[in-house]
């Protein structure tokens, strides 16, 4: 038999040492955030665990603990007979569930008494949460960041892509988040990730990064639709080097007509998150453009949006947050096509566009 307890903050750098990661909580606990590539073989599942709960809380623990050890064994007794009895004698597994270690206590137990080497994650998830936090704080400082800069439909998101295509290291938030960073921004059918798995997901790029190499992100608010961008990461960003990429007005128009066309099948959508504006530009402006949108014309209410709304606070806030915007290398892809950003792209990797040396 063999069970060895790993503390979280080693399980930060082995996690690829292990040939799975269990996950012994319930489906809604997993769904809320878990370990980088963990499958979830629930102890309890969800109304299973809020019986046991209840009864430990109404009746007394005793009870409870005997109506959940027979249900936990039904369960592992499936997961083993579903999942585990093609596995050969050397597969090494690590185990976790919530901090108590019960749940996946059991599990773990029973897979190192049938002769497999069980790692199990002290303190469980919420010890792993706390050591994720530290390291992301660690590991932001030595990173060289590149930020992509540049007014709403410029082509930073297409950039990022292109320089990912070619190789380049690329932290997309807006990709993690599920979410275009905008009062339009929100994807429909996608849900944003709670702030737990932004921060996970955020973590598990950041970790895969050679820190002798430059890592392009996009030139973020504090948040992200709902979420919010760790502070360390938000305060790294803010004193980068930037790259400020420009488009004719025209070209930026019809990229976010490309980018957005969801909205312009949806009308009634569109004008509904439109609403949104009317505190900060008032009832007219916005009625206008509703009217436009009705009308089938979306370009003029985008070039409206870009130029009364998007822009002028765009620019303030990058003159006021980022230090470096000021020395910003201009970027002036030929259009907003997929061939114009590779060019771009391959462009600043091979150094002829690249932002080197920091201002004094």
């Amino acid at each position: 038999m063999s069970l060895t307890p790993i503390r979280a903050a080693e399980v930060i750098g082995r996690l690829a040492d292990f040939d799975a990661i269990i996950d012994a909580r319930s489906e809604a606990e997993f769904r809320q955030d878990h370990l980088p590539g963990a499958i979830n073989w629930p102890t309890l599942n969800n109304a299973e665990r809020i019986e046991i709960g209840t009864l430990y809380k109404q009746v007394n623990p005793f009870e409870a603990r005997k109506r959940g050890a027979a249900i936990a064994a039904r369960n592992i007794a499936a997961h083993i007979e579903r999942e585990v009895i093609d596995k050969p004698r050397d597969w090494q597994p690590l185990a976790y569930c919530w901090r108590g270690g019960q749940r996946s206590g059991a599990l773990s137990l029973i897979l190192s008494q049938i002769g497999f080497r069980v790692t199990l994650v002290e303190g469980g998830y919420k010890a792993f949460r706390a050591a994720l936090v530290q390291d992301i704080m660690a590991r932001v400082p030595g990173l060289s960041l590149r930020v992509i800069c540049g007014p709403t439909g410029s082509g930073k998101t297409r950039l990022l892509q292109a320089l990912a295509a070619q190789g380049a290291q690329v932290l997309d938030l807006e990709a993690l988040a599920n979410h275009r960073s905008s009062v339009l921004g929100a994807m429909p059918g996608l849900a944003q990730p709670t702030q737990k798995r932004f921060e996970t997901l955020i973590w598990d790029r950041l970790r895969s990064f050679d820190a002798t190499q430059p890592v392009f992100i996009e030139s973020e608010s504090k948040k992200v639709g709902n979420l919010s961008v760790p502070t360390a990461l938000m305060e790294a960003m803010r004193s980068s080097p930037c790259l400020n990429l420009q488009l004719p007005d025209a070209e930026r128009v019809a990229l976010l007509l490309e980018d957005y066309d969801y909205l312009t099948r949806d009308v009634a959508y569109f004008c509904e998150r439109l609403a949104l504006l009317t505190e900060l530009k008032g009832r007219e402006v916005v009625g206008c453009w509703q009217k436009l949108a009705h009308e089938g014309d979306f370009a003029s209410v985008v070039m409206d949006l870009l130029t009364q709304h998007y822009d002028p606070a765009y620019l303030q806030s990058m003159q006021r947050n980022f230090v470096q915007f000021g020395q910003a290398k201009n970027l002036n892809p030929a259009d907003r096509s997929a061939p114009a950003m590779t060019q771009l792209a391959g462009q600043l990797l091979t150094n002829q566009l690249y932002v080197t040396e920091q201002p004094e």
